[in-house]
């Protein structure tokens, strides 16, 4: 699916969540770690370890301060801090994103959880693969590929019910 302008129509975000949790229910380990990178791979993490068989405790990133692009496109304004309460020592990891787009914010995910110390192996999942990669990271787990204008902005949201939803918006400089 081609996005070219704002206007046009989105692929339900709940089917692209079932296709995702179908991928990881068979192939994910029973007690890796989901690490959701705020804020829609958050909401994402949570919802698969509520609803994945095994035993996935999550953790959140924020990967602001790790971004290679932080001198250039500033600091966004939303800065929430890291959360891990396990050991990422030796645990299989899974992280999870709603959008992968240029591969900068899972660049800086790994970085940050190497902080945290040594997995044993890291894995992606996504919502959403827009391709347009500047670096070498693919996902392992992909709700849908979807090809959306350089000039917008793919977004998350999350409803009080626990619905998700994607939009586009313009492109906004950080």
């Amino acid at each position: 699916m081609t996005m070219t302008e704002q206007n046009q129509s989105l692929p339900d975000a709940e089917a692209l969540f079932a296709s995702l949790k179908a991928q990881m229910a068979p192939a994910i380990a029973f007690n890796a770690k989901l690490v959701g990178v705020y804020s829609g791979g958050a909401w994402l993490a949570d919802r698969l370890a509520s609803e994945l068989d095994g035993e996935h405790e999550v953790g959140y990133i924020d990967v602001s301060f790790y971004r290679d692009d932080l001198s250039t496109s500033g600091l966004k304004s939303n800065v929430r801090s890291t959360q891990i309460s396990f050991s990422v020592e030796g645990a299989h990891i899974v992280i999870v994103d709603d959008v992968l787009f240029t591969g900068r914010s899972i660049r800086a995910a790994i970085n940050t959880l190497f902080d945290y110390g040594r997995p044993a192996s890291i894995q992606l999942a996504v919502l959403v693969d827009r391709g347009g990669r500047e670096l070498p990271i693919a996902a392992d787990y992909v709700g849908a590929p979807l090809i959306v204008s350089r000039d917008l902005m793919l977004a998350l949201s999350k409803s009080d019910d626990g619905k998700f939803a994607l939009t586009t918006e313009a492109w906004k400089a950080r």
